[in-house]
């Protein structure tokens, strides 16, 4: 049996290489959008979140440690988040920690619990972290464009090399055209819920 002039084993070997490159990048714009939603959580809206905690080192035996390492952190209400510090003694640097943030948050210690009140954000201060996310999203979408450029530039070489026919090429491309758009709708999804939250009063 042939398709296009190929034998069975050489359109099988065509599928392969094209739908393992197609594999990659999709596996590769999903980073893109992963690393985009990581950066995005840790901007505070108005609303408590404990990832707004995650870009926090506390100084633990003379090395800096994530906080997530030293403490667990939880919601208690929708603008407090409280800290249980596994070990007491490092409540102290957990506070100093999150005060010299630029988080601009001043948690409080109850026994053993720190607690940290999330003051509502100003307007202004709202429209600033709009643009900041939008930035973000800016990058997560180019990162999932330059995927597909590298996904296209191997097709070509292939294409190039006769490994592969003008119409693999293009039914491939095609294929990785569908992911971009895909992977650009989950970023413009992500970053729509994340307006919203901080448009939240």
């Amino acid at each position: 049996m042939r398709w296009h002039g190929l034998t069975g084993n050489q359109f099988s070997r065509v599928h392969n290489v094209t739908n393992e490159i197609r594999k990659d990048a999709e596996t590769r714009m999903e980073k893109c959008v992963e690393a985009f939603k990581n950066q995005i959580s840790k901007i505070r809206t108005g609303r408590a979140s404990p990832s707004i905690l995650d870009g926090i080192q506390v100084e633990y035996y003379g090395s800096a440690t994530p906080l997530r390492q030293v403490a667990n952190v939880v919601v208690e209400d929708s603008r407090t988040l409280a800290i249980t510090v596994f070990d007491r003694s490092l409540g102290p640097a957990v506070e100093k920690a999150i005060m010299s943030s630029d988080l601009g948050l001043n948690p409080s210690s109850a026994g053993t619990v720190i607690r940290v009140p999330l003051p509502p954000l100003t307007e202004e201060r709202r429209k600033d972290l709009i643009k900041v996310v939008r930035g973000e999203a800016e990058q997560g979408r180019v990162s999932v464009r330059n995927v597909r450029r590298d996904a296209n530039d191997k097709l070509k070489a292939l294409l190039k090399d006769k490994a592969i026919s003008e119409d693999d090429e293009r039914r491939a491309q095609d294929d990785v055209q569908k992911l971009t758009d895909s992977f650009i709708k989950k970023v413009d999804a992500a970053l729509a819920e994340k307006e919203a939250e901080l448009m939240e009063f």
